[in-house]
């Protein structure tokens, strides 16, 4: 029975011919490789990832001022810094941007303002209201004014945010938030919690 002869492709014999081939070869497995890469899972992890590292590099911009804040008033780092990407999305939020608040502070009689729309949590639902808040002058004054608002409470109740200031590590600081009346969001301890450990936020925390 006759043997088959196996078919090769033949390669140019001209040195200039067989340059053109690879160099044809060579565009085509780069097509290859970059319609595997344009997929649109591929765009989309690699858009993710361009975002959390943006969000990361921000947390690290702030993290050396919430760490002194801490050794000031007594308020985990950690605490602080997931508030501040909560609150402001990561600084990239309006009122971030127009006023350097991070923490959507609201403004009292006599302090600069600004006024957006917000959304509140109220009677088990979220409701869309304007409100002024306050104007800072930078973001390290925004953090200023939130840590010493921890540590010193509200005009109306000095020992407010006790729950916080006595909490062993950031956990029991973000439940504490909520038991002692910071936020409405009856997930805010879980936000919080989720965004120091997606980070790593911990590593900020100076031991108490």
């Amino acid at each position: 029975m006759a043997r088959r002869k196996r078919k090769f492709i033949k390669l140019p014999r001209n040195k200039k011919a067989k340059r053109r081939y690879f160099a044809v070869l060579f565009v085509l497995l780069a097509l290859v490789v970059a319609a595997a890469t344009l997929t649109p899972s591929f765009l989309q992890r690699r858009q993710d990832q361009l975002l959390e590292d943006a969000h990361s590099n921000q947390l690290k911009k702030w993290a050396p001022y919430a760490q002194q804040l801490q050794q000031q008033d007594g308020v985990f780092a950690s605490i602080s810094l997931a508030q501040a990407a909560l609150e402001s999305d990561f600084g990239q939020s309006d009122l971030a941007k127009r006023a350097h608040n991070l923490y959507g502070v609201k403004a009292g009689a006599g302090q600069p303002s600004v006024t957006m729309a917000t959304k509140e949590y109220e009677d088990g639902e979220w409701k869309t209201v304007d409100a002024a808040f306050v104007s800072y002058s930078s973001w390290q004054a925004s953090m200023k004014a939130h840590a010493e608002l921890l540590k010193n409470g509200t005009a109306w109740n000095p020992t407010q945010y006790a729950h916080v200031l006595s909490a062993k590590d950031y956990k029991e600081a973000a439940q504490g938030l909520v038991k002692d009346g910071y936020a409405t969001d009856p997930d805010y301890a879980a936000k919080l919690v989720r965004v120091i450990e997606k980070y790593n936020l911990h590593r900020f925390d100076i031991a108490q």
